[in-house]
C-alpha cells in the first residue's frame, strides 16, 4: 500500500513543529516531526496495525483507524490500495471535535 499524508495531515505536523520550536528547540521539533512521519509511513506495510479511535467507534466510521506515538495520534483512513493520514494532533486536545472536523471538511484526494 501508498501511504497518503493529505494536506490538513501535513499542516498539524507543520503547527507541531511550530509549536516545539518555540516552546523547546528546532531540533526537538525536527526530531518529532521526523518521527511521527517514520511512524505514518509503517503503514504503508501494516495498514491494519492501528486500533479503531474511540471517538469514530460511537459514529461507526467504517475504516478509520489511529496510532498511537505518545502523546500523538496518528488517525487515517484504509482504502483499497491507499492510506490516507487525515490527522495528526496531540492525543490531549479534544480528538472527538478535531475529528468530525476533520471527517466533515476532508477531500479524499487532499
Amino acid at each position: 500500500m501508498r501511504v497518503v499524508i493529505t494536506r490538513s495531515a501535513r499542516r498539524d505536523l507543520d503547527e507541531i513543529f511550530d509549536y516545539i520550536a518555540e516552546h523547546d528547540s528546532v531540533d526537538a521539533a525536527l526530531a518529532i516531526v521526523e518521527r511521527l512521519e517514520s511512524i505514518a509511513k509503517q503503514l504503508a506495510r501494516f495498514p491494519m496495525r492501528g486500533r479503531r479511535p474511540p471517538e469514530a467507534l460511537a459514529r461507526g466510521s467504517g475504516p478509520i483507524r489511529e496510532l498511537i506515538a505518545h502523546p500523538y495520534r496518528i488517525v487515517y483512513l484504509i482504502g483499497s490500495n491507499l492510506v490516507f493520514v487525515i490527522l495528526i494532533a496531540d492525543g490531549r486536545r479534544n480528538m472527538q471535535a478535531l475529528l468530525q472536523r476533520r471527517l466533515l471538511l476532508m477531500d479524499p484526494r487532499t
